[in-house]
């Protein structure tokens, strides 16, 4: 019998241009020091207002990766 198994981690990618490119941030942050990524989810969109106006996108977001070796 063999399966995958997968490992979660959470992440918080900021922007200063949308929440969008705050979760691609976080994404292609994981995929430079992980391998095996299978897919993503985004858990919150919190943001940050600084200086009075200027806004800060962030994106919480979950990224799972395969554990490598079989799973029996």
């Amino acid at each position: 019998m063999s399966g995958k198994v997968f490992k979660k981690i959470r992440l918080v990618g900021c922007s200063g241009v949308s929440f969008e490119h705050a979760v691609e941030m976080a994404v292609k942050r994981a995929g430079d020091t992980l391998h095996g990524i299978g897919w993503f989810e985004v858990v919150e969109l919190p943001g940050g207002i600084r200086d009075g106006g200027a806004f800060e996108w962030q994106a919480v977001v979950d990224v799972a990766f395969k554990v490598d070796g079989d799973a029996t």
